[in-house]
C-alpha cells in the first residue's frame, strides 16, 4: 500500500519538482518528452509528473491535483485567454474523482506544473501555475501563469496597467516558450544561417516583432538563429530576402575587425537559409519582404550618414 505524503511533504515535493524542471530545461530546448516527465524521483520514490490517460493527474499519495496537461489532440476545449490565463475544462461525466481534487487544488491555492503538448508525447512545461478561479457551472477552472495575478481580483476584468502587465506575462511566459519549442523543432535545433547546433546558443527569432500587431508566435513568423545572427538581424546589420538569401550591411562588408566579423557575418553574405523539411514551416515570404524593406531602409540611412559625415 502506498504511503500518502503529509501536507508539508506534498508542498516540498512540488517545490522540488520545479527545481527538477529547471534542471531539465537548462539547455534551452524548451520541451520535455513524456518519458522524461515520468522519470522524476523524490528521495528514492518515483513520482510521475504526468498521466498517460488523463489530463488531470491525481496520484493517490496527493490530496489535490499534482499537474494538468493539455494533450496534442485534446477532446477538451482548453483555451488560452488574454493576460496569461488558461481556461481548463473538468473531466467529462465526473462529479467527483479527478474533478474533486482539481477543485481542492483551487481551494488550497497549491502550485503545480502545467504541460502543453506541442507534438504527441512532447510538452512545453509552465510552472508554477495556480488555479485562480473555479467555474463549476461551466465545468472549468482558470489557471494563472503568474503568482501576482491571483491578487488582482477578477482575472477576466483586468484594465489599465494591470491588463498591460498581464498581456506581457502572456507573451513572455506562455506564447514565447511555445514559439521557441516549435521553431527549434522545425529547424532541427540548428541556426538557419550557419548551422550551429548548440541549442543553448540558439534563439527563435521573430520576423515581424512580437510587439507588433502581426508579430504572431507562429513558426512561419520565426527563424532559428544563433545569438550573433539574431542580434545582427534585430539591428538590421543582417537581412534575409523573400528568396531566403542572407544580406549583410554594405559598410559591415567593408570593415576589417578580425575573424569573428569575417567568418561570423561577412562570409554569410549571399548564403541561402537552411529551411525546415516541411514546406509549411518555411518563413512566410510576405513577412520576410516586409522585414527586408526595413533592413534596406536602414542600410540606405547608414549610407547617407556615412556620406555626409
Amino acid at each position: 500500500m502506498l504511503r500518502k505524503w503529509t501536507r508539508d511533504e506534498q508542498l516540498e515535493i512540488r517545490m522540488d519538482i520545479f527545481r527538477w524542471l529547471d534542471e531539465q530545461l537548462v539547455l534551452g530546448q524548451g520541451e520535455l518528452t513524456r518519458s522524461a516527465l515520468e522519470s522524476y524521483f523524490y528521495q528514492g520514490h518515483q513520482v510521475k509528473l504526468i498521466d498517460r490517460q488523463k489530463g488531470i493527474w491525481n496520484p493517490q499519495t496527493f490530496d489535490s491535483t499534482l499537474s494538468v496537461t493539455t494533450s496534442f489532440n485534446s477532446p477538451y476545449k482548453d483555451q488560452v485567454l488574454e493576460g496569461g490565463l488558461i481556461q481548463y475544462k473538468y473531466r467529462r461525466d465526473q462529479e467527483g474523482g479527478d474533478n474533486k481534487k482539481l477543485v481542492k487544488a483551487f481551494e488550497n491555492s497549491v502550485p503545480m506544473p502545467y504541460f502543453h503538448a506541442i507534438r504527441p508525447a512532447v510538452y512545453v512545461p509552465y510552472y508554477p501555475v495556480r488555479i485562480i478561479r473555479n467555474e463549476p457551472a461551466e465545468r472549468q477552472v482558470v489557471l494563472s501563469l503568474d503568482e501576482i495575478l491571483r491578487f488582482f481580483g477578477d482575472p477576466l476584468k483586468m484594465v489599465g496597467d494591470t491588463r498591460r502587465y498581464a498581456e506581457r506575462v502572456a507573451r513572455e511566459r506562455l506564447h514565447q516558450p511555445l514559439f521557441r519549442a516549435k521553431v527549434m523543432h522545425a529547424y532541427n535545433r540548428a541556426c538557419a544561417i550557419c548551422s550551429l547546433k548548440h541549442v543553448e546558443l540558439l534563439d527563435a527569432a521573430h520576423i515581424i516583432g512580437d510587439n507588433q500587431d502581426d508579430g504572431l508566435a507562429i513558426v512561419t513568423n520565426g527563424i532559428s538563429l544563433c545569438k550573433i545572427h539574431h542580434a545582427s538581424f534585430d539591428r538590421n546589420l543582417l537581412g534575409i530576402t523573400p528568396d531566403y538569401e542572407v544580406r549583410i550591411d554594405r559598410d559591415l562588408l567593408d570593415e576589417v575587425d578580425g575573424p569573428m566579423l569575417r567568418h561570423g557575418l561577412q562570409d554569410m553574405h549571399g548564403r541561402k537559409l537552411v529551411l525546415p523539411k516541411r514546406r509549411a514551416e518555411w518563413p512566410a515570404r510576405d513577412r520576410l519582404a516586409t522585414r527586408f524593406e526595413k533592413f534596406a531602409a536602414s542600410v540606405r540611412w547608414r549610407s547617407r550618414i556615412s556620406s555626409t559625415g
